[in-house]
């Protein structure tokens, strides 16, 4: 069942917006402290001053009261949702989360009450576009990852039982590319068939780019939204040594300047979400794609649905609020992919898989990291967006953990 035009931007009920806010808190509270959850707590709330002082310093000191109430609320109902669960850790950090979203929701409507409706309108008209948004996001966010994670802005593949440093999670992220391409049939290097031109679409900062073309000895270009990551991708270039091999270029996935028939392999590893039309972005890749190369597509989708079957309520509201922080447009299946694939672009040896379980270490480490001293610096930095992005973690944790979330993967060739 499709779910392709599902809108996937939503936010809280207003129902919810309008319950009584500290008196909700009272039994919650009392669940929180009698299950534990807030063990580490402290570590998790000291991250809210910068988020206060950000909101103060843009939007004045009553935008900051505004807020207070419903975000004691929220955070402590989710708080409560992810003891139930069992993780500290994550209850902690999903307290968290609603003080931000609600304090920003508020700022907002503080300064919306106070424009004429006309002006108000006129807001809306000028509303960012989904591109711009992403690009923003990239910009403020990528120095603060690349400053804790480095160059893969990715998933790692995990062992059963893994357990380890934020070294070995590195190593796990360079293992992600390699047991992708293994899954997906490409040639070793030197064989018949091994790629000679790839593109890389959604490229971040190269990471991908530069250890292919290490692997193949192949030219590679990427392709991003956001000029930050694209200069950041040059300068890794550089200081690899890689620079004449590996070109990245600011260009948007639906309308890539490239000829027809242009590269042997199309590789998208954690961007497909961020696509608004997921069949033109089939289509452009499949473009620009060789007679006889192959696209291998990696993405976050949500769970397969049966014949006539919608997420649930819950489930959407989930996917919803990550959306919002990370500029998604509807959320798919993989099979729905897969069936773009066939139907639409006649492609070969289509094929998908679920590596939802060889993924699950990443956002616990993700979490940890940004818990640290240094990650609150660098969030601090990032400002206000990469804060959200931060905050928004747990329910990816979450989304992974009930099932609404899927780690998919989809590889095909196109016709010779």
């Amino acid at each position: 069942s499709s779910s392709l035009s599902a809108d996937s931007r939503g936010t809280l009920s207003e129902g919810e917006s309008r319950q009584a806010a500290l008196p909700a808190c009272t039994p919650t509270a009392r669940a929180m402290a009698m299950t534990g959850s807030w063990a580490v707590a402290p570590a998790a709330w000291a991250l809210l001053p910068a988020a206060a002082l950000q909101l103060h310093v843009k939007d004045g000191p009553g935008s900051l009261a505004a807020g207070l109430a419903k975000s004691c609320r929220l955070s402590l109902a989710a708080a409560e949702t992810h003891a139930s669960g069992g993780s500290t850790l994550l209850g902690a950090v999903a307290a968290l989360l609603p003080i931000g979203l609600g304090l920003r929701a508020a700022a907002r409507r503080n300064r919306c009450s106070n424009v004429r409706p006309a002006a108000a309108g006129a807001r809306r008209q000028a509303t960012e576009t989904l591109q711009e948004g992403i690009a923003k996001f990239y910009n403020a966010s990528t120095g603060v990852w690349v400053d804790i994670w480095g160059e893969h802005l990715h998933h790692g593949y995990y062992p059963e039982g893994f357990k380890g440093t934020l070294a070995q999670h590195q190593t796990a992220q360079v293992d992600m590319i390699e047991k992708v391409l293994e899954w997906s049939g490409v040639p070793e290097s030197g064989s018949p068939g091994a790629p000679k031109s790839v593109l890389d679409v959604g490229c971040g900062v190269g990471g991908s780019s530069r250890h292919i073309q290490r692997k193949y000895g192949c030219v590679t270009t990427g392709i991003t939204l956001s000029p930050k990551q694209r200069d950041q991708a040059d300068i890794f270039s550089k200081a690899s040594g890689q620079f004449d091999s590996c070109s990245f270029k600011v260009e948007d996935a639906l309308k890539m300047p490239f000829a027809d028939n242009s590269f042997d392999l199309i590789w998208s590893l954690e961007s497909g979400e961020h696509m608004p039309r997921k069949p033109e972005f089939m289509a452009e890749m499949h473009r620009v794609c060789k007679p006889g190369g192959r696209i291998i597509l990696v993405t976050w989708v949500h769970r397969e649905l049966l014949e006539g079957e919608e997420l649930k309520p819950r489930e959407q509201r989930l996917l919803d609020s990550i959306s919002k922080a990370y500029y998604l447009p509807a959320w798919c299946s993989i099979s729905d992919y897969a069936k773009i694939a066939k139907d639409n672009l006649g492609m070969d040896g289509i094929r998908v898989d679920d590596w939802t379980e060889r993924i699950k270490p990443f956002w616990g480490a993700v979490i940890r990291s940004a818990l640290k001293p240094s990650g609150w610096l660098a969030l601090w930095r990032g400002g206000w967006q990469t804060f959200r992005g931060a905050l928004v973690m747990p329910l990816m944790a979450r989304g992974y953990t009930i099932g609404t979330i899927k780690f998919g993967l989809l590889t095909a060739t196109k016709k010779p």
